[in-house]
């Protein structure tokens, strides 16, 4: 029998002066260990590779989260500091790549960098710097701590009544990790806030209308998934989901 299969678009890495196609480890561990699918990774060539065959493929689409930023240049946003990494490569490819995957009705789970391409594939807008902001919090880790400590719980989120996580979680609040700068600015229209941190930065969101699943959360679900009910509960429904769909293409 034919496996689940999710596809993982890639980051585009320098390593030495040779570019590389790479997806965290983290991300795909828990992709096959709790959602019971093969992973598969999308190189973000530079020529994008076609969207319809990628989906043919698939049963799923997850998107990682990444060191890398989306191009401000896609929604009106100021230049880029220094230091703040680009990929346009995985623009190109993530932001179609999640229209066409919501219209077809295919699953999509997205982490951190991917809640924010869903925010900017249907018109929102990103804020570079939360932390700069007025009133909000620091939602970074500090990098030059060991992984542990990066991405131990920070705070709560308040789960907004009658929503897809809350349907998920099953409760209105609790701990997640943040290892993030950048955030939601203006919320796309088509978007629907699911969950926000104390400070009101947005922490989940879903596509009004969407014929399947569809789920962003801006922190890191994927970050020791077993020893988590509430993280391991988000992937188990993205793999109910794309069980689902696969069972319906038969």
């Amino acid at each position: 029998m034919r496996p689940l299969i999710v596809g993982m678009p890639c980051d585009l890495k320098m390593i030495g002066n040779l570019p590389f196609h790479a997806v965290g480890e983290k991300y795909i561990d828990a992709v096959r260990d709790i959602t019971g699918a093969l992973p598969l990774l999308i190189p973000v060539t530079r020529e994008p590779l076609d969207i319809e065959q990628i989906l043919n493929a698939v049963d799923g689409i997850f998107l990682p989260g990444s060191r890398s930023n989306v191009s401000p240049g896609l929604y009106g946003g100021t230049p880029p500091r220094p230091g703040n990494a680009a990929d346009p490569q995985r623009d190109a490819t993530a932001l179609p790549l999640i229209r066409a995957t919501v219209s077809s009705g295919t699953p999509l789970l997205a982490v951190c960098r991917g809640m924010q391409e869903m925010n900017v594939a249907y018109g929102g807008t990103l804020h570079q710097f939360v932390h700069e902001l007025p009133g909000r919090h620091n939602h970074r880790a500090d990098a030059s701590a060991p992984p542990d400590a990066q991405y131990e719980p920070a705070h709560d989120i308040t789960v907004l009544a009658e929503t897809k996580l809350g349907r998920i979680i099953g409760a209105a609040k609790f701990q997640v990790n943040s290892v993030h700068s950048q955030g939601i600015d203006r919320l796309a229209p088509d978007l629907r806030v699911e969950a926000v941190a104390p400070d009101g930065t947005i922490e989940a969101v879903s596509i009004e209308g969407a014929p399947g699943f569809a789920l962003g959360v801006q922190w890191h679900p994927e970050w020791r998934v077993r020893a988590n009910p509430a993280y391991a509960a988000i992937f188990r429904a993205f793999g109910a989901a794309v069980r689902e769909r696969a069972n319906s293409r038969k």
